[in-house]
């Protein structure tokens, strides 16, 4: 005989009978964008010809540092349950260790293969930024990003001189935007309060001036609580 399904109202009730912990850290995207300053200034200081062409393979294997920093970065954020930012770490740490592997082994038609990945990363950039409006200072150098990896892509396809100064430029720029990023997200951090503009609204300025019951709202249909992703 079958048995009759379990009647809903005399189940207990779950909220009750769980208990999710949270772990506090510190954020780590004022590391993930002091890296991302590091390494694209590093990128644009070589495509202005600061570093001889010989060089290349001493830049890559300096940039590798700046794939583990963001990977971990990346890690840190999925804990603290920010998908847009390690999602943007992740595949900035990714961009990393291709420009780095490619630079340092220099393999046949690398240079080809390189700037195509570039370009496909700033049409991957484009979408992520759109998702990014109430955090100004992330999609601000986001915004940055996006003419670097079109003038980097080109230029490693046509090597043409002009292209590589304008590269260089933009990697400039990249580097400023990131460092000054970096340098406010800190700053918010260790004082509590808004010391440079970081242009946070709606959500994100809710997440860190909202109390615990803006930060735990939903929490039961977040990633890691709720059975699938």
């Amino acid at each position: 005989m079958n048995s009759a399904p379990p009647d809903p109202a005399c189940e207990p009730d779950a909220r009750r009978l769980t208990r999710i912990n949270l772990r506090p850290i510190a954020s780590p995207l004022p590391l993930g964008f002091y890296t991302v300053a590091i390494a694209s200034a590093l990128g644009a200081c070589l495509q202005l010809g600061a570093f001889a062409p010989a060089d290349r393979g001493a830049v890559g294997l300096t940039i590798v540092p700046a794939f583990v920093l963001q990977l971990l970065v990346s890690v840190l954020a999925f804990g603290a349950r920010d998908v847009l930012a390690a999602t943007v770490m992740g595949c900035f740490a990714g961009h990393w260790l291709a420009n780095s592997l490619v630079l340092a082994a220099t393999p046949p038609g690398g240079s080809s293969v390189l700037g195509v990945l570039n370009l496909v990363f700033a049409v991957f950039a484009v979408p992520m930024a759109t998702v990014m409006g109430p955090r100004r200072a992330v999609w601000l150098v986001l915004v940055a990003a996006v003419p670097w990896f079109v003038l980097s892509g080109t230029h490693e396809i046509v090597r043409a001189g002009w292209l590589g100064a304008c590269a260089g430029a933009a990697g400039l720029v990249l580097a400023l935007v990131a460092l000054y990023t970096a340098y406010a997200m800190m700053l918010e951090e260790l004082r509590g309060e808004d010391v440079l503009p970081v242009g946070r609204h709606g959500q994100a300025h809710t997440a860190v001036r909202g109390d615990l019951t803006d930060q735990l709202r939903d929490m039961e249909r977040q990633a890691g609580v709720r059975r699938t992703l």
